[in-house]
């Protein structure tokens, strides 16, 4: 079978290929961007293999682009990276691999294109294109990845248990594509992640938490989370979550699962936003709930300040997993602290005040909180899920009056702490601290305008109730 190359990339596969012929290193192109051409999918990296040097053929297929690229050259690795227009092209010299058992860090060695297709991780990533003059365009496929494509397996080229053992990482690279291309998992690939998840222990945080941010990414993330979960992978990299599964029952009344209502959640969110921060908010919602969990013998099931305890939890877990503990964190901190509170909204005579303080708390980011709340909304019952929808819309509207009529958004107090230390001749104290948390909670609890001459009025006044004398 002969790859389909476009006129636009011939025109660089040929340079490639005539420039490996000079060397006489045999080129093929390998890996992803082959799989995703034939899946019609859209692809930028490009990976070369050839037997023989790859920095050196990097180097010369450099020296003949116009405008000459720079070259990034990985001498450890024997790797060389080549950008050109909106390519990304990687050259490395065919090798082959053999690993000690604590460490996916291979011992490398030259080798053919035999033995470099035999340490690919699946069959549908061992594909490769020849761009040799003899059979240039040619696609040399040993384990059936051809066939494994248009089955859609997932299946990996050599014995799964030692290609996964060889390198862990290759686990949660094969919950990751079938999550992307919506393929199943090889019935003997599968076994074989449970059988070797252990072996997942000696793989980075990061390296696990790159694969773990590709799930999320996907269309569907629900189904990579769910392999994990069956797998026993999950509870190992994150135990949080892997907790929330399971349904207790007592004196009759049971509570929802919460890891499968979590999964839902998620995947409501992922068809409305590919805001990365936004889905982490829904994984986290709920993660508290196995440690507030109660049962009351009238009330049944409780989860009383779970949403107060998941928001501590949030930086622990951050840190764990190598997420960045930035503003990024806060914001997912800040949703699930604040993801009960749209609903206690939708009851009958819920003041402005109620209103404000919400606005003035979710600041920027009310729209993201309001649509992760409208994907909590996981009942099966259609009645229930347009009643919710409906009170979450008045909520909506609610917000919008107030906002537009205060202007609470990002709202910054309009009086100081340094106008407060000018007025009354006081330093950095206690009083400046009480001063300023009294004109925010007037302006919240609607006794006052949210503008400076009512705050700066209401400052004098309070100041007066505290035995201060200002400077004019």
């Amino acid at each position: 079978m002969v790859f389909n190359i476009q006129p636009y990339e011939r025109k660089i596969f040929q340079l490639i290929g005539d420039t490996a012929q000079e060397l006489g290193y045999p080129a093929y192109i390998v890996g992803g961007y082959v799989r995703d051409r034939l899946l019609a999918r859209p692809s930028k990296d490009i990976d070369i293999v050839c037997v023989g040097s790859g920095i050196r053929l990097a180097q010369n297929v450099a020296a003949k682009l116009r405008p000459i690229p720079r070259i990034a050259v990985y001498q450890r690795f024997g790797t060389a990276m080549v950008k050109h227009k909106n390519l990304e092209i990687e050259f490395v010299g065919a090798r082959k691999e053999s690993y000690r058992h604590d460490s996916r860090k291979p011992t490398v060695e030259e080798g053919t294109l035999e033995d470099d297709q035999n340490r690919r991780d699946f069959t549908i990533n061992a594909l490769a294109v020849s761009l040799n003059e003899r059979d240039f365009g040619a696609i040399i496929d040993p384990f059936e990845g051809l066939q494994h494509l248009e089955d859609k397996v997932i299946k990996t080229p050599l014995e799964p248990g030692k290609t996964f053992s060889d390198d862990p990482l290759r686990m949660m690279r094969a919950i990751r594509f079938a999550t992307q291309l919506n393929f199943r998992i090889d019935d003997r690939t599968y076994k074989a992640l449970s059988e070797y998840r252990n072996r997942i222990k000696i793989i980075s945080k990061e390296r696990i938490t790159s694969e773990l941010e590709k799930i999320l990414a996907s269309d569907e993330p629900s189904v990579g989370f769910k392999l994990l979960f069956d797998t026993g992978l999950l509870r190992i990299i994150f135990p949080e979550m892997a907790n929330l599964q399971g349904i207790e029952v007592k004196n009759g009344k049971a509570h929802k699962d919460n890891f499968y209502h979590t999964l839902q959640v998620v995947d409501n969110l992922s068809r409305k936003t590919k805001n990365q921060w936004l889905r982490w908010s829904a994984v986290l919602h709920d993660i508290a709930k196995p440690p507030t969990k109660r049962f009351h013998p009238e009330h049944g099931w409780t989860f009383h300040g779970h949403e107060a305890l998941g928001a501590a939890m949030v930086p622990r877990i951050f840190r764990r997993l190598r997420l960045p503990m930035d503003h990024k964190m806060k914001y997912v901190q800040k949703l699930v602290r604040l993801h009960l509170r749209p609903i206690s909204l939708t009851k009958e005579n819920i003041t402005d005040s109620a209103i404000r303080r919400l606005l003035f708390e979710a600041g920027e980011d009310i729209d993201d909180l309001m649509l992760l709340c409208e994907a909590d909304i996981t009942s099966k019952n259609p009645n229930k899920v347009q009643r919710y929808l409906e009170n979450y819309n008045l909520v909506r509207q609610r917000l919008e009056a107030v906002e537009e009529k205060d202007r609470l958004r990002n709202w910054q107090p309009p009086i100081s702490g340094e106008t407060i230390m000018e007025t009354f001749g006081l330093e950095p104290s206690r009083a400046v601290g009480d001063i300023k948390t009294a004109i925010r909670e007037a302006i919240l609890d609607g006794k006052i305008p949210n503008n400076y001459d009512a705050a700066y009025a209401f400052m004098l006044a309070k100041g007066k109730d505290l035995g201060l004398v200002t400077n004019n």
